[in-house]
């Protein structure tokens, strides 16, 4: 019975989809009701979840634990799930992909989600791995009608899978050469004479750096944001990326902490590899959501770069970015939700040409949310990176601190670029006046704590620093 009551906000989510999966099929035109529904559903997971007990607890023979770093995390999935359901509400309708199996899945793909971040084994993981998965390939082809989006989906579904596969076997070697899925039981039998488990943590490195698409497993990033709707892009950016950072921190620092040696290089080639990536590929581009794609990519790079310092100081810069990469991304796609006119959603960054004149409040939140994902001072933005080369200096990895500088500058140059566009450019027809308040609440909210976070920074500091692994 105790059991039960720890897994509660799991148990209740599962019980959640299945009954609007019912009231859908007997109730028609019930979008807005199994919306609504959703919303609350994710709400009242987000209560059950914060009334867990704030200590180290493991269920099911040590297969799934509850501590600081998973109800941390639950909670950010759930709450970012949350303002990606009510921003998007105005696009899906607009789109006619308003069908109730649409907030279903997106529950569902949230489920498996909060499975891996509480998972403390490899089949428990895989299990949520799937689950979020196979949800997330529906979502990015949902617009069937629409060629884009199902080469997105299907590209996503072949790439996705074939890591999905790469990770499996690197779980099946570690079980054979340490006798266990348990993360501790690993960590145990887990030494660097272990040549075939070493072989087994690159395959895993691998799948999950195709989850938080980190160069040179980000191939299908560019394609899947753009062709998929755009409410799926604001999800495939946000909640996703939230698990996958999770899963890297707990591999790294339980099963395979006794290895660090082993896959620290790993780790930091592929930081690197995405911060240059992220900074040169997006110069170029004309689409906002392959912008937002590659800046991405870039951003999943600095990340990562505080996974790699190996510290549990780089462990919170870590979540600490990944935090206010988050606000950031939601301000951004709710300005791109407001690029409408005529029922139109555009794309192009050029039918932004002199917003300023026609939108000066939706110009000054674009302004906000890139001057700060461009790194610019007093901005959420800069504190974000300076925390991780912080850690990263700590442990004197400075090659990897002057790149991380290197590409902020680089990348700038498409931030920029953007507001010179929105400021000084000849204005366009102007944008169609939104009447969304769960969009325009978002992304007045993302736009002030990106803005008023310089003044009390410690606030998100202190959060995150009671999350200790080792």
């Amino acid at each position: 019975m105790q059991t039960i009551v720890y897994i509660l906000p799991e148990l209740f989510l599962s019980a959640a989809i299945m009954f609007l999966l019912m009231l859908g099929v007997f109730i028609k035109k019930s979008f807005k009701l199994v919306s609504l529904l959703t919303i609350l559903s994710l709400v009242f997971a987000i209560a059950l979840i914060l009334n867990q007990p704030n200590e180290i607890i493991k269920i099911f023979n040590e297969s799934y634990i509850i501590d600081r770093l998973s109800i941390f995390m639950k909670v950010l999935t759930l709450s970012f799930c949350c303002f990606v359901l009510l921003s998007s509400k105005d696009y899906v309708k607009s789109n006619n992909i308003d069908k109730i199996e649409y907030p279903i899945i997106i529950l569902a793909s949230t489920l498996g989600m909060i499975l891996m971040i509480g998972a403390y084994d490899l089949i428990i993981f895989y299990l949520g791995l799937e689950l979020q998965s196979l949800c997330l390939y529906i979502l990015a082809s949902f617009k069937r009608e629409d060629e884009k989006s199902t080469e997105a989906g299907l590209k996503y579904f072949v790439l996705s899978a074939l890591a999905s596969g790469l990770l499996l076997y690197g779980c099946s070697l570690i079980y054979g050469f340490t006798g266990s899925t348990n993360f501790e039981i690993i960590s145990a039998n887990l030494d660097e004479a272990n040549m075939g488990a070493v072989f087994g943590i690159v395959f895993i490195i691998v799948g999950l750096a195709f989850k938080v698409s980190a160069v040179p497993f980000h191939m299908w990033t560019p394609d899947v944001y753009e062709g998929s709707p755009t409410s799926v892009t604001s999800f495939f950016a946000l909640v996703p990326k939230i698990a996958a950072l999770s899963v890297f921190i707990r591999f790294m620092y339980v099963p395979f902490i006794n290895v660090i040696s082993q896959w620290q290089s790993i780790i930091i080639f592929l930081s690197i590899a995405s911060m240059i990536l992220g900074a040169v590929a997006a110069i170029g581009q004309s689409n906002i959501k392959r912008l937002m794609a590659y800046s991405s990519i870039g951003h999943m790079g600095y990340a990562l770069a505080g996974i790699a310092a190996g510290t549990n100081s780089g462990i919170q810069s870590t979540i600490i970015y990944l935090v206010i990469y988050l606000v950031m991304n939601l301000g951004a796609f709710g300005c791109i939700f407001m690029m409408k006119r005529e029922n139109i959603f555009y794309e192009d960054i050029n039918e932004l040409s002199g917003l300023s004149k026609n939108h000066p409040m939706l110009a000054l939140s674009f302004l906000i949310i890139l001057f700060s994902l461009a790194g610019i001072p007093p901005l959420a933005g800069f504190f974000a990176k300076f925390y991780v080369f912080m850690a990263v200096i700590e442990v004197k990895m400075y090659a990897l601190a002057v790149i991380g500088l290197v590409t902020t500058v680089v990348s700038a140059f498409y931030y920029l670029r953007i507001i010179k566009i929105i400021y000084f450019d000849k204005p366009k027809r102007p944008f169609a006046k939104s009447y969304d308040w769960g969009l325009k609440i978002s992304l007045i909210l993302s736009s002030i704590l990106v803005l008023i976070y310089f003044i009390y920074p410690s606030i998100l500091v202190d959060a995150v620093s009671s999350i200790l692994i080792y």
